[in-house]
């Protein structure tokens, strides 16, 4: 299938989660043998209106990221002369959702959009001639499909005047065969991962794992962010900083070591739309300890699980910890198999199908 996807923003332009998650979704599509086209603001050096970098093709709608009107109105054309199977765009900013719009009709294309969340969206534009607010409700409505990482995440969609038949719920992938490649790091039994900012809310780890100080344990906290220097002065106050270190900012590969080698996944965090470094521990066998909150999706990879807890006090995320300590040590879980590459992109391409089948295109 030749796709076209429309991000204004790409990777290359802004590392964040939002962006990860589409360029890995390019990069599984081209390595089925797809023909991958982006339609995005221009992020090389050059005069070239196309840039292919390991085998996708970059359309620079415009030239740079203030040029918000001009790939509102180039976008439509370009995306015809692409001549798509499929027109994928991301959902923000939603202005770009309609423009796609109308380039998905003129393509004689199925639109899909990919919602990665937004609990408050914003009344002001936050891109320089797009427009946001209010556009978010109607760029709900434009796609044939609106995909999103999560449950909690499809209701917010809904809420916004998208149908049930609409909505698609795809995880953010992991990398199975990266999991079982990466030795164990050295053993420890709890482990956190985020960065250390306002919605982190770790002190409910730190709170939890003071009620068993008189217990043998050890913890590792991944991430920095700026309220660490508060946590470790947390940790001094409950007088467990002997016991739990903080490690920083550290690769993928070291925290998969990490994950791999850990007894626990702690999860706290207040804001979540899909808890990517969760699923990740829980393919590399950790058991998911998840505090719940009303605007988290972290507690969706546990509900049901035998090697999962949902937790809402300090107290009752330390009876889990406890709790965990007689489940066995794995350092890979196969029962996560269905948040592996192969399997989402899969689900991906089942969608594609679905669409243009529908829309009586095969």
């Amino acid at each position: 299938m030749r796709l076209a996807f429309v991000s204004y923003e790409t990777v290359f332009h802004r590392d964040n989660e939002t962006n990860r998650r589409l360029q890995t979704v390019l990069e599984l599509l081209h390595e089925r043998g797809h023909e991958v086209h982006v339609c995005c603001v221009a992020f090389w050096d050059s005069n070239l209106d196309t840039f292919e970098k390991d085998g996708i093709v970059y359309h620079g709608v415009a030239d740079s990221l203030e040029s918000g009107r001009t790939f509102m109105l180039r976008l439509p054309f370009t995306l015809w002369s692409i001549g798509p199977d499929i027109v994928h765009t991301a959902s923000e900013p939603p202005g770009q959702v309609h423009a796609a719009s109308w380039g998905a009709s003129l393509a004689r294309a199925p639109l899909l959009t990919e919602w990665y969340g937004e609990i408050d969206p914003p009344d002001e534009p936050t891109t320089v001639g797009i427009p946001t607010g209010r556009w978010y409700d109607g760029a709900i409505t434009k796609p044939d499909r609106v995909i999103a990482p999560s449950r909690m995440v499809g209701t917010w969609v809904r809420e916004r005047g998208a149908t049930n038949g609409q909505v698609a719920i795809l995880p953010n992938p992991i990398d199975l065969e990266r999991i079982s490649d990466t030795p164990p790091g050295a053993n420890v039994d709890v482990v956190y991962a985020r960065r250390l900012d306002e919605g982190a809310n770790l002190e409910s780890l730190l709170l939890g794992l003071a009620e068993l100080r008189d217990r043998n344990w050890n913890a590792s906290i991944l991430g920095d962010g700026p309220h660490r220097e508060n946590y470790e002065s947390l940790t001094r106050d409950l007088r467990i900083d002997d016991r739990v270190t903080f490690v920083g900012d550290i690769t993928l590969e070291e925290r998969i070591a990490a994950y791999r080698s850990a007894h626990v996944f702690v999860q706290t965090a207040t804001e979540c739309v899909y808890p990517t470094e969760l699923a990740w521990a829980l393919g590399a066998g950790c058991i998911g300890i998840v505090e719940y909150h009303t605007d988290s999706a972290a507690h969706e990879l546990v509900e049901g699980r035998e090697r999962g807890f949902r937790t809402t006090s300090e107290q009752e995320l330390a009876d889990a910890i406890l709790e965990a300590g007689g489940l066995d040590h794995l350092t890979i879980d196969d029962s996560y198999a269905h948040l592996g590459r192969s399997k989402v992109i899969d689900r991906y391409l089942e969608l594609y199908e679905e669409l243009q089948e529908s829309n009586g295109l095969l």
